[in-house]
C-alpha cells in the first residue's frame, strides 16, 4: 500500500459500523489487461492534470458519482491513491468525503482534458 493510500478509520475497530456488510478485502479482485490500462492512462493523465492545475489554484476533481448520483470532490493525492488501490488490488477503500468543499476549487476530468489540450495546442501554435 502507498502512502498516500487513504487508510480505513474504522481498520481494526472492533466496533466497526461497516463490520456487517462483510469484509472489502474478501471482494478484491484482478482487473483484466484492458482494465489495467485504463487506469495506467488515467494515472499518467491525472499526474499531468495535476501538474497544470494545481498552481492555478485548482484542489482536485469533481467526480460524478454513479452509485449516489451525487458530485464528489476528490483532492489530487486522494484520487492517485483511489486510481493506485484500484490498479492493485481491483477495489477501492470507503473514504470520506471533502468536508465543505468550494465547487469553483475543483475541476471536472473533461475540463482538465481540455485545459491540456489547450496548453499543448498553445505550445505548438509558439513553434516549441
Amino acid at each position: 500500500m502507498h502512502d498516500d493510500t487513504p487508510q480505513d478509520p474504522f481498520r481494526d475497530d472492533p466496533f466497526d459500523p461497516s463490520a456487517a456488510l462483510g469484509d472489502d478485502e474478501d471482494e478484491a479482485r484482478q482487473l483484466d489487461p484492458a482494465e489495467q490500462e485504463e487506469v495506467l492512462s488515467d494515472l499518467a493523465d491525472l499526474e499531468v492534470f495535476r501538474a497544470l492545475l494545481e498552481p492555478q489554484g485548482v484542489k482536485g476533481m469533481a467526480i460524478d458519482c454513479a452509485d449516489c448520483g451525487e458530485v464528489h470532490y476528490l483532492g489530487w493525492d486522494l484520487l492517485h491513491g483511489n486510481l493506485r488501490q484500484l490498479l492493485e488490488n481491483g477495489g477501492q477503500q470507503v473514504h470520506e468525503p471533502a468536508c465543505g468543499p468550494d465547487p469553483s476549487e475543483y475541476v471536472t476530468w473533461d475540463y482538465a482534458r481540455g485545459y491540456v489540450d489547450g496548453v499543448i495546442d498553445s505550445e505548438e501554435s509558439k513553434g516549441y
